[in-house]
């Protein structure tokens, strides 16, 4: 049976990419959690930080793995962060995938970003990064592997007690990501993602 997974990933950047992802009918849609249309994101968005946290929160509740679809600038984003996170301290096993590998609408890869479980530690003070493994989506044939990953991931997390906590000082992390926000609130909103009701393909 398969486990319900928390899909993590920056919305704006790699919309395209987690869609991908998402539309290998790896897993019945049920099972799938974190992904949303642009229009009802930019509506949850609008009603602030806390309605985002209990967007996440509510998404996590019946998962216990979460898959991070790591892109070029995944490992920067506040909300990735938060979700590994609430995924570690809830008790969720942890995957990373790396998407860079898969072609987005312009039949174009990217670049490899930073591992984003760099940031965290474990309460012995190893990095969250020496257990939470990470695997390439096209390289590693993650079309067959994914089920696999995740299970091994949970198997992981079973071994390993106590919070993660942050790398990098608390303060400057809540500056990042208050000037993040802003800047992608100006910037304006994604188009609508792959998986939207709706969509078509040009």
């Amino acid at each position: 049976m398969a486990r319900k997974t928390f899909f993590s990933f920056h919305y704006e950047r790699d919309a395209w990419r987690a869609g991908q992802v998402r539309n290998c009918n790896l897993l019945p849609s049920e099972d799938q959690y974190g992904f949303i249309d642009s229009v009802d994101w930019e509506s949850i968005r609008r009603q602030g930080d806390s309605a985002i946290e209990r967007w996440i929160n509510s998404q996590l509740q019946t998962t216990s793995v979460t898959a991070v679809l790591i892109g070029l600038e995944t490992a920067d984003r506040p909300w990735v962060q938060y979700e590994i996170l609430k995924s570690w301290n809830r008790g969720n096993g942890i995957v990373g995938v790396w998407i860079h590998n898969i072609k987005n609408q312009d039949r174009e890869t990217d670049m490899r970003g930073s591992n984003p479980f760099n940031r965290f530690k474990l309460h012995d003070g190893a990095l969250s990064s020496s257990v939470c493994k990470t695997y390439d989506w096209v390289v590693d044939d993650g079309r067959n592997n994914l089920g696999k990953w995740s299970e091994e991931a949970c198997e992981i997390r079973t071994k390993y007690r106590g919070n993660l906590v942050e790398v990098a000082d608390i303060n400057d992390q809540v500056e990042k990501a208050s000037f993040i926000r802003s800047a992608s609130a100006s910037a304006g909103f994604a188009p609508r993602a792959p998986w939207s009701a709706g969509y078509a393909e040009k």
